[in-house]
């Protein structure tokens, strides 16, 4: 039986480049080569984890010299976590990455004539900016490579934090995430705390047993706090010692909740959640003197402030002047439809979630709109030619489909219907440069706004802008 040839180790290797996913790339005898943690400049030994015939990925085990970028990245758990990979860049360089990311995949795969695409929107805060944050309780902590060669003997193997990549049932102790309040931070280590306390055991993700599951957060700039605390065993007596601790612990906690999961997978979204008795089954952010209502399954963007700036865009960009009808497609929770609602004759609002359509009616309802409406199903389904023959021609579509971007029969019926205008909002500038080109028969492109909702990571919001021919 063969031996698999081991992966050599690369020695004096310049990093030349930021790459997708948040690596770094260096290019070896024509061979791509992706690097995580690495910056533009470094010279590093790189040891080879995979090798293909086109590309190869490494991780630097010891760089020989730093790149003039670098900076001191500012989490203790930099390197292990797996988020915040560009913590060691410094924001503006970020900024222009992200700017040249959205350039790139439009001139790549859009291939479409381009108008001068704008500055990009940097986030107010890089820290402390993200309203929502979820936990794993773990029996099963990550060892760093560092603590399994130690020597030392680790029993207490509790962890309360976040997956390492690639390994389901592993989970990165946290003692500090700089992403949230640090009230985040506290409500998380007492819950842990308090399971080792009185011996509550985390969930064993393979075995699917245990107390103490999941954590969700919402710290919201309005102040108003919300916790939904998932366990794995239907134990009240355990639930009513965790709830209350918690609820004495925290008082700034406005909205404490509850879910008994017992199947295979964390999702919570298709199980009862409980109020615990004191607290309102929901919190609230503000926008421009208008209330959005966010429940515990409700989808709201996870910097707040900077959602503010992307939205504003967003109506800036759509011309609004009171007498338009628009379509506002993957609504969600109607965030974007209840914001221009002001601005335009009636929003029309459509999302494959019925229990987000609810949000968003209840969101129109709050605020005193009367000139949405809003309907619950797949896009696809829900928008054609019946559906506008009864709801009318729209002057304006805005569109904020998921990460996969649009089914080719909904860029079909958008076609058809020969809105004047469409604003395109995506959270994957691949994708929608892909549904530009297939709108290019109709439309032109006529601006071009980025905007960073999440400083230290590769992710960037891309806002287009097209017209009728």
């Amino acid at each position: 039986m063969s031996r698999k040839k081991p992966l050599p180790l690369l020695q004096d290797i310049e990093i030349t480049g930021v790459a997708a996913e948040g690596n770094s790339i260096a290019k070896v005898d024509g061979r791509v080569v992706f690097i995580p943690y690495g910056a533009p400049g470094d010279i590093a030994d790189v040891q080879l984890t995979r090798k293909k015939n086109s590309f190869a990925e490494g991780r630097i085990t010891e760089i020989k010299r730093r790149s003039d970028l670098r900076i001191e990245p500012k989490c203790g758990h930099f390197g292990v976590c797996g988020g915040c990979k560009w913590q060691h860049l410094p924001y503006d360089y970020q900024l222009q990455f992200k700017q040249q990311q959205v350039e790139d995949a439009l001139t790549r795969i859009a291939k479409v004539d381009m108008p001068g695409i704008s500055p990009i929107i940097g986030s107010e805060r890089i820290w402390d900016y993200r309203n929502k944050m979820e936990y794993t309780f773990s029996n099963k902590k990550w060892l760093t490579f560092e603590q399994m060669h130690s020597g030392e003997e680790f029993t207490d193997r509790d962890a309360a934090g976040f997956h390492i990549p690639g390994s389901f049932d592993k989970v990165l102790d946290i003692e500090c995430c700089h992403l949230q309040s640090d009230l985040g931070n506290r409500i998380r280590l007492f819950i842990r705390n308090l399971g080792k306390k009185y011996g509550w055991e985390f969930y064993d993700l393979k075995q699917q047993v245990g107390f103490l599951r999941t954590l969700m957060l919402r710290i919201l700039d309005t102040g108003q706090v919300m916790a939904v605390m998932s366990v794995g065993e239907d134990d009240p007596e355990k639930i009513k010692v965790l709830m209350e601790a918690v609820a004495a612990e925290f008082p700034e906690i406005t909205s404490l909740n509850y879910v008994v999961n017992l199947k295979a997978n964390d999702t919570i979204t298709d199980q009862e959640i409980l109020c615990w008795p004191g607290s309102t089954p929901y919190v609230e952010e503000e926008m421009e003197g208008l209330r959005f209502r966010i429940g515990p399954k409700s989808f709201y963007q996870t910097n707040s402030r900077q959602a503010y700036r992307l939205y504003s865009a967003v109506r800036d960009l759509a011309s609004l002047d009171g007498t338009q009808l628009v379509y506002d497609l993957y609504t969600g929770t109607g965030t974007i439809a209840n914001f221009v609602a002001r601005q335009a004759r009636q929003v029309v609002g459509i999302e494959y979630v019925p229990e987000a359509i609810e949000d968003a009616k209840l969101n129109s309802q709050v605020n005193g709109i009367e000139n949405t409406v809003f309907y619950a199903g797949d896009m696809k389904d829900v928008l054609n030619a019946d559906f506008i023959g009864r709801h009318g021609v729209p002057d304006v579509m805005i569109v904020d489909p998921p990460r996969a971007g649009m089914h080719a029969d909904v860029v079909a019926t958008i076609l058809a219907a020969s809105p004047r205008r469409i604003v395109y909002v995506s959270c994957n500038p691949a994708t929608q440069a892909r549904d530009i080109a297939m709108l290019d028969v109709a439309y032109r492109l006529t601006a071009v706004q980025p905007v960073d909702m999440f400083p230290h990571t590769h992710h960037v919001e891309n806002i287009a802008v097209l017209e009728l021919r």
